[in-house]
């Protein structure tokens, strides 16, 4: 049987190429102690894998080893990526770290139990040379006392479906912990702004507090906001929290179904006069459409494309770190 580090078929390294040259084009370089590249991506339904370098119409699950070699690729263009769906079988993130190699490494959390839950793991993958763990790693639970006014009482039993998870990060001289959640969609949009206020006011409490671990705080992952506007108005830019322009551009597109869809987000504290600016100098964002590349030698239908890569785009963000 083949394994996920043996040379592919000529014509999948081909696309691996294509898809290399592509990331090339739209992305930025990694600068030795100048600049961080911090990105989140929801892989749909990203555990279990079959081995082979082509899935058939009748295999389960449809992403296979091409898709495993994009995937990596992809990833490999970060310095600490937050991953949101990641399964309880951890196969395909497992052989992602294989390809990756030895100075790659992650930190993951346990499967969210429950029907609501979807049995998903969050996890950061980051690479060594640049960034390493800082000692902070926590999830974030709203006190009994908060719950009043947008957050209602009857909201303790729904909110923070999949914990949001922080994690602490140093680069050079710059330390910055990293919040990322994975909202529960649930019927109608409404039905999130509680989830989605409660965390905000969380960060917001937290970024503010001058006894914190430290202050450089973004939070990032997927928002199920459906539409630009309200929703995010309503929860997280209301409560200070600042989304760049560059990922307010109606040509970032998050989903590769629907452009309008404005799920995925990277927010930070900006010109807050209660909560300590990002000490990062933002330089600049964006998307990465891996449409036009990746498995293009497959002929294959977008529904395909999701299962075997993913239904979202990753985003990104570029800071300065000298």
């Amino acid at each position: 049987m083949a394994t996920i580090l043996d040379a592919p078929p000529d014509d999948i390294q081909k696309n691996i190429d294509l898809l290399n040259n592509d990331l090339d084009a739209h992305l930025p370089s990694k600068e030795i102690d100048k600049n961080l590249l911090i990105a989140t991506w929801n892989i749909r339904a990203f555990g279990n894998y079959i081995r082979k370098w082509k899935s058939e119409e009748e295999d389960s699950p449809k992403r296979d080893m091409h898709s495993i070699l994009c995937i990596a690729a992809i990833i490999k263009r970060f310095d600490v990526i937050a991953v949101q769906e990641v399964k309880a079988n951890i196969r395909g993130l497992r052989d992602v770290m294989k390809l990756l190699g030895s100075h790659w490494s992650l930190i993951l959390t346990d499967v969210t139990k429950g029907s609501s839950g979807n049995g998903e793991r969050m996890a950061f993958i980051f690479d060594t040379r640049r960034v390493n763990l800082s000692g902070l790693a926590c999830e974030l639970v709203v006190p009994k006392e908060w719950l009043k006014g947008d957050i209602s009482k009857n909201a303790l039993e729904e909110q923070f479906v999949r914990t949001p998870y922080a994690v602490s990060f140093k680069s050079c001289s710059q330390t910055f912990i990293l919040v990322t959640l994975h909202i529960k969609y649930g019927k109608k949009s409404s039905e999130r702004i509680q989830e989605l206020k409660g965390i905000a006011q969380w960060l917001s409490d937290w970024a503010g507090d001058m006894n914190a671990y430290h202050q450089n705080l973004i939070t990032l992952g997927d928002f199920n906001i459906d539409e630009r506007g309200d929703l995010l108005d309503k929860t997280f830019l209301s409560e200070g929290l600042f989304v760049p322009d560059a990922l307010q551009d109606p040509l970032i597109t998050r989903s590769i179904f629907n452009e309008t869809k404005y799920y995925d987000q990277i927010a930070w504290f900006n010109n807050n006069s209660n909560v300590p600016n990002l000490s990062m100098d933002f330089l600049r964002a964006g998307n990465f459409d891996f449409l036009s590349t990746a498995l293009r030698n497959r002929n294959l239908s977008k529904r395909s494309i999701s299962f075997m890569l993913s239904d979202h785009y990753p985003l990104w963000t570029e800071f300065r770190i000298t």
